[in-house]
């Protein structure tokens, strides 16, 4: 039986941030680029009301891993 890839979503309206916990290796570029948003010990742990859908595409490109990803909400 195929194991099922988790993947968490998080929206600001406009963009969804996809996060794939297994891919994730902690680099902390995330974190480290966009504090505001990504706070490993909050609730949820990523929060992207607080930045731009621009900020988030330029964050999410640099993620080392491929554990970020995002889609344009209303484009399939």
């Amino acid at each position: 039986m195929e194991k099922k890839e988790i993947a968490k979503e998080y929206t600001n309206g406009e963009l969804t941030v996809v996060w794939k916990p297994s891919k994730c290796i902690h680099a902390g570029v995330c974190v480290k680029t966009l504090p505001q948003v990504y706070d490993p010990k909050g609730k949820p742990w990523i929060k992207p009301e607080m930045a731009t859908t621009e900020q988030l595409k330029s964050q999410i490109m640099k993620c080392p891993s491929g554990a970020l990803s995002f889609y344009m909400n209303g484009e399939s």
